[in-house]
């Protein structure tokens, strides 16, 4: 990386510690309520290509000792030379490798058990896959195609609506759901929020 590139790259968190820390919870409260909303406010000048929530996300939860593999259209951009520039990551050219994995929109995600799946005795040696989609939303707010989730840090039931994602999707997780307790950790990320899917979380798609 030249110098000139470097001096083209956007800012990380202003204060990196307070930045890192309030990203984190929003993902914590992402993953221990899956299906639920979380705005993902930040003063990082995120990259130009991929959504902001990703880059600021990845930002938080990335440092040297992580590995982490970018779809065609974000591993050939600015986003790949941000966030090894910001943490440090090593970026890694195989699905299976990487520990992280941040998906493009538009962009084809590998099938979820291409990615480390960990084991029963190390199910922390799984990846987590952020994945952007044009938007992430409430029953109320729209009349995209509709999941009801179930499972751990769910009370009955909640619904969550995803635009943008591919239709084989739901069929994947079930299978990565049935690994449990191997299997991978999603985040689905609209451009300033995001929402997670814990691989204890049972999806059910409505017509």
């Amino acid at each position: 990386m030249n110098a000139n590139m470097l001096s083209t790259l956007g800012a990380g968190f202003t204060d990196a510690a307070l930045g890192s820390q309030a990203v984190f919870r929003s993902a914590l409260q992402a993953l221990s309520h899956p299906g639920r909303i979380v705005e993902l406010s930040h003063d990082a000048q995120a990259p130009s290509q991929g959504h902001g929530a990703s880059a600021a996300l990845l930002l938080a939860l990335l440092d040297p000792d992580c590995r982490l593999w970018l779809s065609p259209s974000l591993a050939g951009s600015d986003a790949a030379a941000w966030l090894r520039f910001h943490t440090g990551c090593v970026l890694v050219e195989e699905p299976a490798q990487a520990q992280f994995a941040w998906i493009g929109q538009g962009d084809a995600c590998p099938p979820l058990d291409a990615f480390a799946q960990g084991s029963d005795a190390y199910p922390d040696q799984s990846a987590t896959c952020v994945i952007d989609v044009m938007e992430v939303s409430a029953p109320a707010e729209g009349n995209l195609p509709r999941w009801t989730l179930r499972g751990p840090g769910i009370q009955d039931r909640t619904v969550l609506a995803v635009e943008g994602l591919a239709p084989a999707f739901a069929a994947q997780w079930s299978a990565n759901h049935a690994l449990f307790p191997r299997g991978v950790d999603v985040f689905l990320a609209a451009p300033r929020r995001i929402a997670g899917l814990p691989r204890a979380t049972r999806i059910e798609q409505e017509a």
